[in-house]
């Protein structure tokens, strides 16, 4: 004899079931990893650990939003800087278009190693020489037509090894980092020795740091009403923000004292030092370029980027070295 459900019983299944399905355990989510482009070492977990016990209001370590200061340095720290400085590049493709109205520079220096294009001859010549070379492709022209020409040529110029758009030299890894801190209410900066506005015609599109928070070196400029009012920019050097006028440019832009510093050169190591006063936890983070095969490996000796002094201190004082060959899966992006 064939058995059947009462419709009582029937119900009463179709609820226990629906029950179960009801309190079944959601499936656990996989952990969204913050650093994609790094590898999982000991560089790659200093920096988790540390930015999450920071961030945690029940942890001993905890530092208030207000006081979460980052500043990194540019060149070599978040985007390429070898064989020389890219301003430097822009700065020669100026020269050698501007040569022709020009005739005395053929035998000036440091023009004559601008148009020749002659890298050591501008060394030669310093600091001195190289903002007058800068200098000589700005003045004379109001900011927003510096701005204008900064990026046609960021729009064509390729990189003279690489080939790749300048734009396109940046460290997919820092990157990666600096949103990351921007997602944890970190208040991040620029501070180099390179150019402020040069950095500021495409360090917000590259970087998404607002124009505002992202300082350099600066020539001087003058507010004029002739022809409406505008800011003209002038041939005279204002200040290198390099070295030690970096912490202090820190202290006058921000009033505080970061938390985080990054760098990659002796010209960064005093605002490393200035972090580590700090009396919150903080992370001193130098970027030391050990791949030659990805990009360029170059501590001591090397001309443009030397960490000597601070390679030292690092190792001394405990501070992260980020080992660019070892740490980072990717140097660049869409690699």
């Amino acid at each position: 004899m064939k058995r059947f459900l009462s419709l009582t019983a029937l119900v009463a299944l179709v609820v226990a079931c629906s029950s179960k399905e009801q309190n079944a355990p959601e499936p656990t989510a996989e952990p969204v990893d913050a650093l994609p482009s790094w590898n999982d070492t000991e560089t790659k977990s200093t920096i988790l650990e540390y930015v999450q016990a920071v961030t945690d209001e029940g942890s001993p370590s905890f530092i208030p939003v207000e006081d979460r200061l980052v500043t990194f340095d540019n060149d070599g720290t978040l985007w390429a800087e070898k064989p020389v400085y890219f301003q430097l590049y822009y700065a020669l493709d100026r020269i050698s278009y501007m040569a022709k109205d020009h005739p005395e520079w053929e035998n000036e220096e440091p023009y004559a190693s601008g148009i020749n294009k002659d890298l050591h001859g501008i060394a030669a010549q310093g600091y001195a020489g190289l903002f007058e070379l800068i200098g000589a492709t700005q003045g004379g022209m109001t900011t927003d037509e510096y701005h204008s020409q900064v990026k046609a040529w960021l729009d064509t110029a390729v990189h003279p090894t690489t080939n790749r758009p300048y734009t396109e030299m940046v460290y997919q890894p820092m990157i990666e980092l600096i949103h990351y801190l921007q997602d944890n209410d970190f208040n991040v900066y620029i501070f180099s020795a390179g150019g402020i506005d040069f950095m500021r015609v495409w360090a917000t599109e590259v970087y998404g740091i607002p124009k505002e928070k992202v300082m350099g070196s600066s020539m001087k400029t003058q507010f004029s009403l002739e022809g409406g009012a505008h800011l003209e920019k002038l041939d005279q050097l204002d200040a290198v923000r390099d070295k030690e006028a970096k912490p202090e440019f820190i202290y006058l832009v921000t009033g505080g004292k970061p938390v985080i510093a990054g760098g990659n050169s002796d010209g960064d190591l005093a605002m490393l030092q200035y972090t580590a006063t700090n009396t919150h936890p903080f992370l001193n983070l130098y970027v030391h370029h050990t791949d030659s095969v990805r990009e360029w490996a170059y501590d001591r000796d090397g001309h443009v980027g030397r960490l000597d002094a601070g390679l030292d201190e690092a190792v001394a004082r405990g501070w992260t070295l980020i080992d660019m060959k070892y740490d980072w899966k990717v140097i660049f992006p869409n690699e």
